[in-house]
């Protein structure tokens, strides 16, 4: 990226670089005859010495913004006193103005903030100084109008460029999010299948070793599992249009997860094509469930029973998935000290929607989250 800026940065000055320098010459020519034919002798030489000099200054800015700018405002201010001194024609005088403007605006645009400021501060005070000693008023006038002109010529690109990459860090963060919230619900409810199903694996070997080898089959199969969605979670970093769950998977991972846990009970709305769901709301509701029921594996071992609910009404999907394990006090715990329920709260949010999770009456645990959809349309 930096290399790119440099390339467009030489881009620019061989195009405005030759632009400067033919106005700069065209300015200081005038005002070295309008100084000649109305003061006449050599009054131009100091006007147009010092103008050539912070022109060409600002021709060179580029290698190195604050210095070249010091040392135009330092020509300035010399040209000003020496002017005041020596009885001269006011300065700083158009010449000078110009390649000041061109220095300031530069700095201002490009160097880091205190610096920026100084440079901006050092021309301001430049201007100041030509009012101060100004015998013609419209020259200091005409120096305040080019530092103002400056500052504005500045900044304006200044505040655009941080702009752009507040806008770029935001998006660069929602991605970063995002890939952590995919990664978290893939990774988080396989890897807590494998460890359920090893933990069953031990206890088998010493008491049942004849059912071991089903077990162990089932932990490869869960392996695989996991080695599928951590695929597709890379297939959807390449191409956001793959590897989106779908809520025609809720029956396998309701499945999957009876295996090894408590019974599951899945319902879904009657009569309607969730297919046509938008995609975004359908994976939202499939990491809800995929969650939830990893939350119970890990926090409600004793839960005999889990019941999802997935209701469609008039402009809203509800999504509930609740459990009645007995109330135990690690229970208030759950979903703290991980990234399980932040990640599901985040993910209802950005679609407009709400979530809630808590103990529910008497015993269990319940996650509720209402997505905003737009209604049906009836033919």
């Amino acid at each position: 990226m930096r290399v790119l800026e440099w390339r467009a940065g030489v881009a620019a000055d061989l195009v405005i670089g030759p632009v400067i320098g033919a106005v700069s010459a065209a300015v200081l020519a005038f005002y070295g005859y309008r100084i000649s034919a109305s003061w006449g002798g050599a009054y131009w030489v100091s006007g147009c010495a010092a103008g050539a000099a912070v022109c060409a200054l600002a021709l060179v800015r580029r290698r190195s913004r604050l210095w070249t700018a010091v040392a135009g405002l330092g020509v300035a201010a010399a040209a000003i006193v020496v002017a005041r001194v020596a009885h001269l024609p006011t300065e700083p005088g158009p010449g000078v103005t110009l390649g000041l403007s061109v220095l300031v605006a530069s700095a201002v645009r490009v160097l880091p903030p205190r610096r920026a400021c100084a440079v901006a501060g050092g021309g301001l005070m430049v201007v100041a100084g030509a009012f101060a000693a100004a015998s013609q008023p419209a020259v200091a006038t005409m120096s305040a109008v080019g530092w103002a002109g400056a500052v504005a010529a500045g900044l304006w690109p200044r505040l655009l460029a941080a702009r752009r990459r507040a806008v770029e860090e935001r998006v660069r963060r929602s991605e970063r999010m995002e890939l952590a919230r995919e990664l978290h619900d893939v990774v988080a409810h396989h890897v807590t299948c494998v460890v359920l199903q090893a933990q069953t694996a031990r206890l088998l070997a010493h008491k049942q070793p004849d059912r071991l080898a089903t077990s162990l089959a089932d932990i490869e199969a869960a392996g695989s599992d996991a080695l599928a969605a951590t695929r597709r979670v890379v297939g959807l970093l390449r191409d956001p249009a793959r590897g989106l769950p779908a809520l025609d998977g809720l029956d396998e991972l309701v499945r999957r997860f009876g295996g090894h846990g408590p019974a599951v009970r899945l319902r879904l709305p009657e009569d309607e094509d969730t297919s046509l769901w938008p995609p975004e709301v359908a994976t939202t509701v499939y990491r809800i469930v995929q969650e939830s029921l990893t939350n119970v594996s890990r926090h409600a071992p004793q839960a005999r029973s889990v019941t999802v609910t997935v209701m469609r009404a008039r402009g809203s999907i509800t999504v509930e998935v609740a459990d009645d394990a007995p109330p135990a006090p690690a229970r208030r715990r759950r979903g703290h000290g991980g990234y399980g329920l932040v990640g599901m709260r985040e993910r209802v949010e950005a679609l407009g929607g709400t979530l809630r999770a808590g103990p529910r009456p008497g015993a269990g645990w319940s996650v509720v989250a209402v997505l905003p959809v737009p209604p049906r349309e009836h033919p």
